[in-house]
């Protein structure tokens, strides 16, 4: 056994969740299926990670070791079922360790383990901060409990202001959830991530953990009710917004309502067509980005 991997075992003893050495991070093989057409999303550079709980992979994220931030999380979208999960976050061992354990696991109590705390976000960083802790793959979008419980790991969120996450953001989650279940009839193929600032980072208070500027997010329904309403048939087979993370930026992107509510007003979203929101990414990435397989052309 490697010194890395001796290491990692001894880490997941500790936290009670110990399993043979085996690495689920660099490469998105093993979860392909939660891309359409088994196809991630091409131009961003990251960490891919194939988000396993319990034995099983759940979704894909692609994260920024830099950043401690995700750009983005793809999964496939399930009818919900029952309440919300109680929050119980959990950290990538296999981050800290390349031949730990691919399984994502709680926090431990007690002092945190210093190889975690340099590879990823840990929860001392949002406490006490402004920001929220702001799923790209919301526990919203899945049936099952263990998916639901899957979405509450650092790797899957972004610090996001509550004007957004409880407000405009949620809102745009409920909307994609409503039309997707009533009218994508096949399966649904989510991705959602985050836009950097222009040109300096900004951090959270300990300067550990980038903030994005913008959020967003693409479905593509494979298959879907030909019978749409008429104010939804261009949403199909696929849709994109983007929502704002910071009520000072400037309206290029995303204008302001000024009527909002005042807590959300700045946070507003934005609907357009997927291409719309590929030419705002390949303006802020400065590279082409394509978020899905021909555009999700091939459907239905």
């Amino acid at each position: 056994m490697s010194r890395c991997c001796a290491v990692a075992v001894l880490v997941l003893v500790l936290a009670g969740g110990w399993r043979p050495c085996g690495a689920d991070v660099g490469d998105f093989a093993p979860c392909l299926q939660f891309f359409y057409k088994s196809w991630p999303p091409k131009g961003l550079s990251g960490t891919p990670i194939c988000q396993r709980y319990e034995n099983q992979y759940r979704y894909a994220t692609l994260y920024s070791r830099p950043r401690r931030s995700p750009w983005f999380s793809g999964y496939l979208y399930a009818v919900p079922a029952g309440k919300r999960p109680t929050a119980s976050w959990k950290f990538e061992p296999q981050l800290a360790y390349p031949g730990a354990d691919g399984n994502m696991i709680p926090f431990p109590p007690g002092p945190l383990d210093q190889n975690v705390v340099e590879s990823q976000a840990v929860e001392p960083d949002y406490i006490n901060s402004t920001f929220s802790r702001g799923h790209l793959n919301p526990s919203l979008h899945h049936h099952s409990r263990e998916d639901r419980y899957a979405t509450f790991t650092l790797t899957n969120v972004v610090p996001q202001k509550a004007g957004s996450n409880d407000g405009p953001w949620e809102l745009l989650e409920q909307n994609v959830n409503n039309t997707l279940e009533a009218y994508c009839l096949g399966e649904a193929y989510i991705v959602t991530g985050i836009i950097p600032y222009q040109n300096d980072d900004r951090w959270l208070k300990n300067h550990r953990v980038a903030l994005p500027e913008y959020m967003w997010s693409a479905y593509c329904c494979s298959r879907f009710n030909s019978s749409l309403p008429e104010e939804l048939k261009e949403t199909f087979p696929t849709f994109a917004a983007i929502g704002r993370n910071d009520r000072n930026s400037t309206e290029e992107i995303v204008p302001v309502d000024q009527t909002a509510k005042k807590q959300f007003r700045g946070y507003d979203v934005r609907r357009m067509p997927l291409e719309t929101l590929e030419l705002y990414l390949k303006e802020r990435f400065n590279t082409v980005v394509n978020v899905f397989y021909e555009q999700c052309s091939g459907s239905n």
